[in-house]
């Protein structure tokens, strides 16, 4: 199974940017799709962006729209989330997530594949 990294967590500022990296390897690393998901305490796991390599364009959760923007290189298999003008409300775990559908990505996709999550938190 494809195995997920994932870097560049912290703690920050309201306002601040962080970039966060995920890598995917393992011998089926290439046939997976890339995405981020985060979850805040008492709160539901919320999908953020995702990358579908053959749809190429990334796609966005209305909560991060305008101020999160995902990349990818398919041939390192890898996607890095720019995050900008933090808020306090961005403070969660982000979660790496892999999946070999060819829909977009959900928290309801069938055999997502998990990284460990990194913490991001954001306050003055």
């Amino acid at each position: 199974q494809v195995q997920l990294v994932e870097s560049g967590g912290g703690e920050v500022q309201p306002g601040d940017s962080l970039r966060l990296s995920c890598a995917a390897s393992g011998r089926t690393a290439s046939s997976y799709n890339l995405g981020w998901f985060r979850q805040a305490p008492g709160k539901e796991r919320e999908f953020v962006a995702a990358l579908t390599w053959s749809f190429g364009m990334p796609y966005y959760g209305d909560s991060v729209k305008g101020r999160f923007s995902l990349s990818g290189d398919n041939a390192k298999n890898t996607v890095s989330l720019q995050m900008n003008s933090l808020k306090p409300e961005d403070t969660a775990v982000y979660y790496c997530a892999a999946s070999t559908s060819t829909l977009i990505m959900t928290t309801q996709t069938p055999d997502l594949v998990w990284g460990q999550g990194t913490q991001v938190t954001v306050s003055s």
